[in-house]
């Protein structure tokens, strides 16, 4: 019981590592598939597959997706 005591601190510790390492390996995940996306779109419009008001649509979804994620690790690094 003591021991668990002792160690509790450290327990605690690396649970949040873990769940810091988890949050950023999602959001990386998230910013190459929205990328990977960004130039399927880009293949697809220049081999004349979609429209141009298309392209021009999903395109800027895609991008504010992008920038969103980016404020949303710029706002989390802020805080920490």
């Amino acid at each position: 019981m003591v021991l668990r005591a002792l160690f509790a601190p450290i327990t605690g510790l690396a649970w949040i590592a873990e769940q810091i390492q988890e949050r950023a390996d999602s959001e990386l995940d998230d910013q190459e598939n929205l990328n990977k996306r960004l130039l399927v779109l880009q293949l697809a419009f220049d081999m004349g597959d979609i429209a141009e008001d298309e392209f021009e649509q999903q395109e800027e979804e895609l991008l504010l997706a992008i920038q969103a994620l980016a404020d949303e690790a710029h706002l989390a690094a802020g805080v920490q």
